[in-house]
């Protein structure tokens, strides 16, 4: 099993939902972050005075899958969450040794 971690644009995020809910994902955890990578942030006007806003809102998926269905759900993720402008963000992939469902003691696959 792999875990998805991807960090997206906010108003992406309905997009990307549907995308992976197609390909037969039916659970997934949302966080709202703040970060920064090549953007390096904007300067703002607040008032008469500026400042910079160094995090910038974004939106982090996580999704756990069959190793079988990783390839689809990252192609998924890349279709919905592209703009073509910087920012867009990334995907990372990471193993999953073991999973266990809290209600039934189920493991493994049975449990994602």
């Amino acid at each position: 099993m792999k875990k998805i971690e991807a960090i997206i644009k906010p108003f992406k995020l309905d997009e990307v939902k549907d995308a992976l809910h197609e390909i037969g994902l039916q659970g997934l955890t949302v966080v709202e972050a703040k970060g920064f990578g090549r953007q390096k942030g904007h300067t703002e006007l607040y008032r008469g005075a500026e400042y910079v806003v160094d995090f910038l809102p974004k939106v982090k998926i996580e999704v756990i899958c069959t190793d079988d269905l990783v390839d689809r759900a990252v192609e998924a993720i890349q279709q919905a969450a592209r703009t073509g402008r910087i920012g867009d963000g990334k995907i990372f992939i990471s193993e999953i040794q073991e999973v266990i469902r809290i209600r039934t003691g189920e493991r493994g696959e049975d449990a994602v």
